[in-house]
């Protein structure tokens, strides 16, 4: 079947159709490309887009060309399945589903994150207290390995201790190609309320108690998150799905979505977005980062294209600066002071969610903060040990409620701190309350650190079955020496 292709918001053609024979096809043009390279040789995949803030040169070696597997292969809406490519970005998944009356259970808040890369990485979205997170929705995933085969890995079958070792291995074990992951039903409008507080340990108390019940005022409660914009101000978002809106906002234009939640909290009936418009809600202004291009400025707004007001376009921009330097030189020939690039995501339980942020707004004071809710929703691995894991390499605790915090931007350095100080002391703070952090940016890490946190054992026994040539980075050197 010939794919079918649409344009997406950035005026490029997306792929959001590809017949199972063409995949079949691709997939083993994909294995003699990867036998091709010179074993010695790094391995990078052409990738039009990237979510990852471990910036680094380019690679002399060609790099394996993946675009055959941006495609949905098939939606069963019967079953709620959907069989996808693993390089298809959420925005074109989500065109696929939504006339189906389904979404994927968890949907990254940005665009062009890909299936592939929230399984392998980390995803989020204020869905996630009640689905975890996007690779517990996965059925099946099939895998590139480093060692050069094609497996499929599911919970059950020979390659289970892959399918659970994946997430968080950042393509070092291999890459997936097609994964199988169920949907869930939607309605066509989300219904927000927002709801302010003064004091990080109310908001945490708050939190639990309404994601325990998955209700509140005798609302249900579909979707949570919050953000966080002093320490004394605070706001939780409560959305639920509904049938019917009285109106509905548009944060694609002049609007800013972030914004809004102070005009809306406590007053009247809220706000109403369609689900579409509620999934990318985060993405025009790249959450509030957009503002450090001018974006939020009334005339830049005015005149910047609605189709560039992406994440994607905006992560462009931050890469082309860090080729250049252009902004650093531009602060020290004004005399200002040195910044660093402090762009994380941490997770730590919510009892401890309070004094993280009381240390965040003391040693860093960077906001606003973004925060999100999740807990697994599988609770234990067949066959596993108790106290074992569920997803060795980020191994948080089932049955415990986490708060991810999300924290982008430039903080000022003082004189004689040391490199990457900020960083670090998020990191320290971190480790301290039993918390883990998101490998997506960059980390600094020791290396007896970093296998402590992120199951060396675990890790090294998955390499040495699925990649015992070393062709792949290992996560060590990918994550922290960022090679």
């Amino acid at each position: 079947m010939a794919p079918q292709h649409q344009t997406t918001g950035g005026g490029t053609p997306a792929r959001t159709r590809t017949g199972l024979a063409e995949h079949v096809a691709a997939v083993q043009k994909l294995r003699r490309d990867y036998r091709a390279l010179p074993p010695d040789a790094p391995v990078r995949l052409a990738k039009p887009t990237s979510n990852l803030f471990r910036f680094r040169e380019a690679s002399g070696a060609p790099p394996l060309d993946v675009s055959a597997f941006t495609g949905v292969i098939s939606i069963d809406p019967v079953e709620r399945l959907a069989d996808v490519g693993g390089m298809t970005t959420y925005e074109d998944l989500v065109a696929a589903t939504l006339p189906h009356g389904l979404m994927p259970t968890v949907v990254p808040q940005l665009r062009t994150i890909t299936l592939g890369g929230a399984v392998t990485g980390m995803g989020i979205e204020s869905s996630s207290f009640r689905n975890g997170l996007p690779h517990e929705a996965v059925q099946e995933m099939e895998i590139l390995t480093g060692g050069g085969d094609v497996v499929t890995a599911t919970r059950d079958n020979e390659y289970r201790d892959l399918f659970y070792g994946f997430p968080n291995s950042y393509g070092t074990l291999g890459y997936s190609l097609r994964l199988r992951i169920e949907l869930e039903p939607v309605s066509p409008y989300v219904h927000l309320r927002h709801l302010r507080f003064s004091d990080a340990a109310e908001t945490m108390d708050a939190l639990a108690r309404i994601c325990a019940d998955r209700e509140h005022d005798g609302q249900p409660v579909d979707f949570v998150d919050g953000v966080a914009f002093a320490p004394d101000e605070l706001y939780l978002t409560l959305a639920r799905f509904t049938d019917q809106a009285p109106w509905t906002g548009d944060y694609t234009g002049q609007d800013i979505y972030y914004r809004s939640i102070r005009r809306h909290a406590g007053t009247g009936p809220g706000d109403y977005l369609t689900v579409q418009d509620y999934l990318w809600r985060w993405d025009t202004d790249w959450f509030w980062c957009s503002r450090a291009f001018g974006v939020q400025h009334p005339l830049v707004r005015a005149l910047w294209p609605r189709s560039l007001k992406r994440s994607d376009v905006y992560r462009r921009l931050v890469a082309w600066d860090r080729r250049t330097d252009f902004f650093r030189l531009l602060n020290h020939y004004r005399g200002r002071r040195p910044q660093e690039p402090l762009i994380q995501d941490i997770e730590v339980s919510v009892e401890r969610g309070a004094e993280f942020l009381d240390f965040y707004h003391a040693e860093i004071g960077m906001t606003p903060v973004w925060m999100c809710p999740l807990r697994l929703s599988e609770p234990r691995r067949a066959g596993a040990d108790p106290g074992e894991p569920v997803w060795p390499l980020y191994p948080l605790e089932a049955d415990r409620l986490y708060v991810n915090f999300g924290f982008w931007g430039l903080v000022d350095m003082k004189p004689g701190q040391r490199r990457a100080h900020h960083n670090r002391l998020v990191e320290e703070k971190v480790a301290e309350l039993g918390g883990h952090k998101s490998l997506y940016s960059d980390s600094f890490y020791t290396e007896e650190e970093f296998w402590r946190l992120y199951n060396g054992p675990a890790y090294s026994g998955l390499k040495q079955a699925y990649d015992p040539q070393g062709r792949l980075l290992d996560l060590y050197a990918k994550c922290v020496h960022n090679r």
